[in-house]
C-alpha cells in the first residue's frame, strides 16, 4: 500500500509542476516563416511577438521557403519543429538567444559567445 501511495502523491506533484510551467514559462502559441523579412515568427501565450533570422538558426540555412513554411509547434508550445529539416529549438532558448548547439554558437558567433549568459 506504501508503494501506491508514493506513486500517487508522486503523480500528484508532476501534475502541479506541469500546471506551474503551463502558467508561467514561455510558450508559443503560434509559429511561422515570413517569406518577407527571412524570420522565423513567434506569437507567445503572453501576447508578446519574437521574430529571428532563420539563417541564424542551426540547421535553418536553407533556400527552401517551403521547408521553413512547415514549422510546427511541439510540447505544448515550449519548442519549435521543422520535420523535413531535422530542426528543433526550445522556445525559450531562442528568446534566451541560442540558436544551436554550444559548438555552432561558438564557430558562428566566436570563441567569446557565453553560453552560461545565454541560460
Amino acid at each position: 500500500m506504501g508503494d501506491l501511495t508514493q506513486t500517487q502523491t508522486q503523480f500528484e506533484e508532476a501534475i502541479r509542476r506541469g500546471e506551474r510551467d503551463l502558467a508561467t514559462r514561455r510558450r508559443a502559441q503560434a509559429a511561422r516563416y515570413d517569406r518577407a523579412s527571412g524570420s522565423v515568427v513567434i506569437d507567445l501565450v503572453s501576447g508578446a511577438v519574437f521574430a529571428f533570422p532563420a539563417k541564424l538558426a542551426q540547421g535553418l540555412k536553407t533556400d527552401s521557403a517551403e521547408q521553413l513554411d512547415q514549422v510546427e509547434i511541439a510540447g505544448a508550445g515550449f519548442a519549435l519543429h521543422w520535420e523535413a529539416l531535422d530542426a528543433d529549438f526550445t522556445v525559450e532558448g531562442l528568446l534566451a538567444g541560442r540558436f544551436g548547439s554550444a559548438r555552432y554558437m561558438a564557430e558562428r558567433f566566436g570563441a567569446g559567445w557565453d553560453s552560461e549568459a545565454a541560460e
